[in-house]
């Protein structure tokens, strides 16, 4: 009977998707320790004085200041009480293990316990952590990290303004260096427009499952969803690339090596929603069963997990916060529609396996 491999299918999909919960954690989804999106927008605004070959930028959506050295001299980045808090230069990054700030920057919510060699009047005890000339921490003085609003925003939420203005100092052997940058509250966007395209697109794409399957519309229905879950597909990868640019990933080698070690289940369910995709347009007889498990994979990796792009103003890509809503809305209603038709179509198929008459064996004519 085809209905027992259909449960089988089934029962497949559904021990796929507890296994990728069970292996799925934020950090995989996102790279380590970083935000899905903000309403404070940091921004590096001078470096004084800057001498050649040294630059510094706000990266992952502000949730981490990006220094880069290749003047071929020692850089110090000092820490929260003027300590020496890291050492860049060419022989690498150098963190030190006396600075209270080796250890408050290493998470986004700045909550590490201290311990006891932590002491900003010790002396300097340096630890090698990395070979480039690059260092990217999560620096408090850039960034808001009280649960409640600034004052001046609760006043009026409704408008952008200026949170604080802040500093990180350096130092270049003897010579001092400031990089000075602002931290601005933005308003966030009503999601409300973007949850009511999501859901109609989810309707409409989910719809084709209820197209009787052994038909000339039911083909074209199938074709359809698998055309719009490769676009989905397409666009949860095109985000991923995106996260790992705005993370500092430079060139086609920095932005591979972003998508492996941060964007990994994003990019993978994008992929796989490809080719689920090719396998509808083609009509393959596992057709259904891959647009259900790629569909729920997609619409939970690559689309719930970015959920905070729709009501957050500043969004972790280099593009405008516009498309990357864009691009997630169009994962959550690709995904989850391919997997209302997924399923639809299975039981559609199970039914009618069910329904259909028992071949009759003859009854044998004694001689």
């Amino acid at each position: 009977m085809i209905a027992v491999p259909l449960r089988r299918a089934g029962l497949v999909v559904t021990a796929a998707l507890a296994a990728l919960l069970a292996l799925a954690t934020p950090a995989a989804a996102h790279g380590a320790d970083a935000p899905d999106a903000t309403d404070y927008r940091a921004q590096v605004s001078t470096l004084s004085p800057a001498p050649r070959g040294l630059t510094a930028r706000m990266v992952e959506a502000g949730a981490r200041l990006e220094l880069t050295n290749t003047t071929g001299r020692d850089v110090e980045v000092l820490g929260y009480s003027g300590e020496p808090y890291l050492r860049i230069g060419p022989g690498g990054v150098y963190e030190n293990s006396r600075s209270p700030a080796t250890y408050l920057n290493r998470t986004l919510a700045g909550d590490t316990p201290l311990p006891a060699e932590a002491d900003p009047a010790a002396t300097p005890v340096w630890r090698k952590v990395s070979e480039d000339r690059s260092a990217r921490w999560h620096d408090q003085r850039a960034r808001w990290l009280e649960s409640d609003l600034p004052a001046q925003v609760t006043a009026d939420p409704t408008r952008e303004q200026r949170v604080r203005d802040w500093v990180v100092p350096l130092r270049d052997g003897d010579q001092a260096i400031e990089v000075r940058g602002t931290l601005d509250w933005v308003p966030p966007p009503d999601p409300y427009p973007w949850w009511v395209a999501g859901t109609l697109g989810f309707l409409l794409v989910g719809a084709a499952g209820l197209v009787p399957a052994g038909t000339l519309a039911g083909a074209r229905a199938l074709r359809g969803v698998g055309a719009l879950l490769a676009l989905g597909g397409l666009a949860a990868v095109t985000s991923s690339v995106g996260r790992a640019l705005d993370a500092g990933a430079d060139g086609v080698g920095g932005v591979l090596v972003g998508l492996l070690g941060g964007q990994t289940w994003a990019l993978l369910t994008g992929l796989g929603a490809l080719v689920a995709g090719g396998y509808a347009l083609a009509r393959r007889p596992a057709a259904d069963f891959a647009l259900a498990l790629a569909g729920a994979c997609l619409a939970l990796f690559a689309g719930v997990a970015n959920l905070a792009v729709l009501s957050r103003s500043v969004v972790p890509a280099p593009w405008p916060a516009g498309l990357a809503r864009i691009l997630v809305t169009l994962v959550l209603a690709a995904g989850a529609g391919a997997l209302a038709t997924g399923l639809l179509r299975l039981h559609t198929a199970s039914r009618t396996a069910h329904r259909a008459p028992h071949p009759t064996h003859p009854t044998p004519v004694p001689h």
